[in-house]
């Protein structure tokens, strides 16, 4: 059995911050109306960045910090809802720009829940010894994809970038995951070529509350884990009300589902990989933690994987 671990992360957020009372003000909402409905208090957009020099910044974030990490990426992956361009891909991309070595570059397009199942096909990659060593990376660029007069996605989407270097190693540890697609109410959330993103809020909500609960109740039972044995649940960063929900049916203190929404948004499949690097960089997070990383979105596609560090 190969096992895996996170070894280094990074990630990046574009400087120019758009604040509540800027979009309240366009879109003649009252004070405090975003921060009520969303959590949210501010947000980023890359004005002058585009997808892929965000991804580009955020694994020289993460290389910065561990130099030696680019020898041996045999897997490059990037999980996006956002990219323009058919090819090259973001991957191909930002092997070339950081000079890394030919490896398997490969974008993967999964809704909001894109991190979660690259982070699967990483694993898998690495399990099969075809591979030591995988650079995942979830980035978005949503502010072009908004319709700013649009109450329903400009109030909570944002810009962002996240790595992630996964690796094989030899010591035991633990690794379930429990991702699954469901197709049939996939018109809630939509985005085509060159279009807006379009959201049925409420509908949002009722999915994303059941759906991600079921999954871990079910991720739990195959791993033979007890919930309290978790220290974090770090979700897909959709909105604090949905947050506070799946905090509520699993039975958890809702500090036990970290959050940053408040200061970032909504960055689809940036969401977990810069919370991931926000934790580690606090202290957060330490050698044989259990955590559940649990994506949910478009697709619609749920995912949670139980990983221990």
């Amino acid at each position: 059995m190969n096992y895996i671990k996170i070894t280094e992360t990074g990630k990046y957020i574009p400087k120019t911050e758009i604040n509540n009372e800027q979009i309240e003000q366009k879109l003649n909402l009252e004070k405090g109306y975003i921060e009520k409905r969303t959590g949210i208090k501010t947000r980023y957009y890359a004005k002058s960045e585009s997808i892929e020099e965000m991804a580009i910044k955020a694994t020289k974030d993460l290389l910065s910090k561990s130099p030696n990490a680019k020898n041996d990426i045999g897997l490059i992956i990037v999980a996006t809802t956002s990219s323009k361009n058919l090819m090259p891909g973001i991957s191909n991309l930002v092997q070339k720009k950081l000079d890394l070595k030919p490896c398997i570059c490969l974008d993967i397009l999964a809704g909001c829940s894109g991190y979660i199942n690259a982070f699967e096909i990483a694993k898998m990659y690495i399990q099969t010894k075809k591979i030591e060593k995988a650079l995942i990376i979830g980035v978005d660029k949503l502010s072009e994809f908004t319709n700013q007069e649009d109450i329903s996605t400009a109030i909570i989407l944002s810009d962002g970038a996240g790595a992630s270097l996964i690796e094989k190693t030899k010591e035991e540890k633990k690794y379930f995951s429990n991702i699954e697609a469901d197709a049939k109410n996939s018109e809630i959330l939509t985005c085509k070529s060159d279009k807006k993103i379009k959201m049925q809020g409420k509908e949002i909500y009722k999915y994303a509350v059941t759906k991600t609960v079921e999954n871990i109740n079910k991720l739990l039972k195959d791993s033979n884990e007890n919930i309290y044995n978790i220290k974090y649940i770090i979700p897909h960063q959709s909105n604090m009300k949905i947050i506070k929900a799946i905090s509520t049916r699993l039975k958890i203190e809702k500090s036990k589902l970290y959050t940053n929404i408040e200061n970032v948004g909504n960055t689809f499949c940036a969401s977990i990989p810069i919370v991931l690097d926000e934790m580690k960089q606090k202290g957060l997070l330490q050698e044989k933690d259990k955590v559940i990383l649990l994506g949910y979105g478009g697709g619609l596609n749920t995912g949670s994987i139980l990983i221990e560090l």
